[in-house]
């Protein structure tokens, strides 16, 4: 077996959007405005009035304005490193050191990039920063705290949004589950199947009661699992089991035209799969073939892929690309990919293709994350 390879996390970018930029450029310069005012008070009460109030007022707001220029910087790190716990300590620390590193150098340079031209500008001389050595770690202590308490506000409003869009996933799922029961009689365990068990039980129920109570069980099982089911997922190897009971009604009808074979790899039993989806890629498979006269095979196959893990149905009938006898909106496979799109998002995904023999093969493909 190959090593499994590292993936590397992706960069995240800030998605600067006009409103957020303008209410941001808004609160800057009133921080501007009122740290101005606070030194120009400061230096009525030290007795120098000879300056004017025009310096501290542009002072502070170019400090301002720098520190809102180069704050895409404390954006970046903090999509890119909100936690230890969520990105390592290796990448939080390091990332936020060169990102502050950055910021402040940013920072420094636009306010005294700008402050340079605009004495000239408004005619007060050359501009003196006065002692580096002084300014400079002046400027980077002020610095940490509003890199600290920016990149905080960043990650903790993120934080709240990715509660926000989880409860409201919550709710979409909850009607699509409650959505997923009522279907479990009109499109998963539709009448016509019912109709169809309920004559296969009554033919063999003089014949063999054995059999009858076998297959008078798996209904009942059926139906239970159908409307009582509560959550959304449950292990493959519950899943496996109802489908085994929805397979024996099926072979009770057909015979030897059915047959339905398993390759499932027993470390993926505790996997994590969308309650009914067997059932309903098994059914799919049967039903646009039932009038097909050649023996179906159904091939159920679970296996281990990278870093997810795969499950397929495959059969060996007419495949997508033939009409079909079966009647219906078909929605069960739409309904399957909803349910994915549901639970995991992007990272579960069902594939539609074709057969080695030319008939229909679906494949789901979903995280190991859903293991438990």
């Amino acid at each position: 077996m190959d090593a499994p390879t590292l993936v590397k996390p992706a960069w995240r970018w800030p998605r600067l959007r006009v409103r957020p930029v303008l209410v941001t450029l808004g609160l800057s310069l009133l921080i501007g405005l009122s740290y101005g005012t606070a030194v120009r008070l400061d230096q009525l009460a030290n007795g120098l009035t000879s300056l004017p109030a025009s310096r501290a007022y542009l002072w502070e707001l170019t400090g301002a304005l720098s520190g809102w220029l180069a704050a895409p910087i404390i954006l970046f790190a903090a999509l890119n490193a909100p936690s230890p716990r969520a990105s390592g300590w290796v990448r939080f620390v390091g990332l936020h050191t060169v990102c502050f590193a950055l910021y402040t150098t940013a920072h420094i340079l636009f306010m005294m990039g700008s402050r340079h031209p605009l004495y000239v500008l408004f005619g007060w001389g050359r501009y003196d920063y006065g002692p580096l050595g002084f300014r400079l770690p002046m400027e980077v202590v002020k610095d940490v705290l509003v890199y600290g308490l920016t990149a905080a506000f960043v990650i903790l409003l993120a934080a709240w949004r990715e509660r926000q869009a989880r409860v409201l996933r919550a709710a979409e799922l909850e009607g699509e589950l409650r959505a997923a029961q009522l279907q479990s009689l009109t499109g998963q365990l539709h009448p016509h199947f019912l109709f169809n068990s309920l004559h296969t039980i009554s033919s063999v129920m003089y014949e063999d009661l054995a059999r009858t109570d076998r297959l008078l069980s798996d209904l009942g099982q059926l139906l239970r699992a159908s409307l009582e089911r509560a959550e959304p997922t449950w292990t493959l190897a519950e899943e496996r089991a109802h489908a085994q009971r929805f397979i024996a009604l099926l072979s009770a009808r057909f015979g030897d035209r059915l047959k339905v074979s398993w390759n499932v790899a027993p470390v993926l039993d505790s996997a994590r799969v969308p309650c009914f989806a067997l059932q309903t890629l098994v059914e799919n498979a049967v039903k646009h073939n039932q009038d097909r006269r050649e023996p179906l095979e159904v091939r159920i196959r679970a296996r281990e892929d990278g870093g997810d893990w795969s499950l397929e149905v495959e059969d060996t009938g007419r495949g997508f690309g033939e009409s079909s006898p079966a009647s219906g909106p078909g929605v069960g496979l739409s309904h399957l990919e909803q349910v994915l799109a549901l639970l995991h998002g992007g990272q579960a995904r069902l594939e539609r293709g074709r057969g080695p023999e030319g008939g229909a093969r679906v494949a789901l493909t979903l995280p190991r994350s859903g293991t438990s």
